[in-house]
């Protein structure tokens, strides 16, 4: 399937680009960025003589190929940890992080009995994947949805199996929803591979949605695009200033709000903006090299579970193709510029302006070549 996909983009470039001596770019990684990378690699080839071949095989492995100099850039939806980054600094060795989208993880689900959209809290996702909460009709399930019938059927909960970025966005909001998920000795965790305590895994976004949709009663996580590209019903999660109001009515009289008090919100074009902008300040200020979370940003509008993925690649690079996947991505992280636009036409949130001048900057400043 991964072979296929590869094949698939480099047959499109050699078509659309007409030319055998493009210059070639290879990349690979996160299943996240794959659609947008797919139709930017379409529009790009018919305006420049550059092929870019990108395998959707998981951040994990992303990062790990581009490290091992492979591939030349990466792409994840986890940012490379400092005790990596380190390493290579030791020896002299830079490497960047260039956000390309930002988009929303959703809980996606197949209840035939549920005909609009289900909420859930990130603390009754965390019990889910826990083994806590085992069928649809749990208690704390039925009281987020008193409107619906929910039935007695177990939860069928699906997972990723392979190294993902998107895992980690999800596992980062679990473990700040549910303190057993985040205990730091015997929680599962956050990162882009965890132990999971029950279900059953499938490799990529599309494995996931593919389960969903095929498993009646089967509950997962995807990147939105996944699961508007097969028709799969995600939930509305509560939002950070929701649950914090909740904490404190619950501290107050040990009684939850009110459901028409509480804010619960999809993901959607609107919602994964909100959250970018909520902490762009804050990013621009305290993260210079553009690693940031946006989890539970703040914000009465702002979708709790939301990621960007990263381009990750050596400072140092050969002049051609190094120069070659430059252009690239000042052409795909342009503020309004095609890349983007074409991203947001996907349902990726745009970049921000700021941010976007930021990479520009990044773009041309921090590249060295070696000739």
């Amino acid at each position: 399937m991964l072979r296929m996909r590869s094949l698939m983009i480099g047959l499109l470039l050699l078509a659309a680009s007409g030319c055998s001596d493009a210059i070639r770019i290879n990349g690979g990684g996160a299943s996240f960025v794959y659609p947008a990378m797919l139709k930017w690699t379409r529009l790009y080839a018919k305006e420049f003589q550059t092929e870019i071949d990108y395998t959707s095989a998981g951040s994990g492995n992303g990062v790990s190929q581009m490290l091992a100099r492979t591939i030349q850039f990466g792409c994840t939806d986890a940012f490379i940890k400092n005790d990596q980054l380190d390493k290579f600094r030791e020896s002299g060795r830079e490497i960047l992080h260039i956000p390309l989208v930002m988009g929303g993880v959703v809980p996606i689900y197949n209840v035939p009995e549920a005909k609009q959209p289900l909420r859930f809290t990130g603390d009754v996702l965390a019990r889910i994947y826990l083994g806590e909460i085992e069928s649809w009709n749990h208690p704390d399930l039925q009281r987020l949805n008193p409107e619906v019938a929910l039935p007695d059927r177990k939860i069928a909960v699906a997972f990723r199996s392979d190294s993902s970025g998107t895992t980690a966005i999800f596992t980062e909001f679990l473990s700040k929803s549910n303190a057993t998920w985040g205990d730091k000795e015997n929680g599962p965790g956050a990162g882009t591979t965890i132990k999971w305590r029950r279900g059953v895994g499938q490799r990529d976004n599309s494995g996931v949605a593919g389960y969903v949709g095929r498993s009646e009663y089967a509950l997962g996580y995807a990147e939105l695009m996944y699961a508007r590209q097969n028709n799969l019903t995600y939930g509305a999660v509560e939002i950070a200033d929701s649950v914090k109001a909740n904490a404190a009515e619950r501290k107050k009289s040990k009684n939850d709000l009110p459901l028409n008090q509480r804010i619960f919100l999809q993901a959607n074009l609107d919602t994964v903006s909100a959250a970018a902008d909520a902490k762009l300040s804050t990013i621009l200020q305290t993260n210079p090299d553009l690693r940031y979370s946006l989890i539970n940003s703040p914000g009465a509008n702002s979708y709790p579970i939301v990621g960007t993925n990263w381009c990750v690649f050596f400072t140092d690079q050969p002049r051609q193709s190094g120069e070659a996947m430059i252009a690239f991505l000042k052409w795909a992280t342009t503020f309004d510029g095609p890349g983007q636009r074409a991203a947001q036409e996907l349902g990726y949130a745009p970049l921000p302006r700021s941010l976007c001048e930021l990479i520009q900057k990044r773009l041309s400043e921090q590249v060295k070549w070696i000739d």
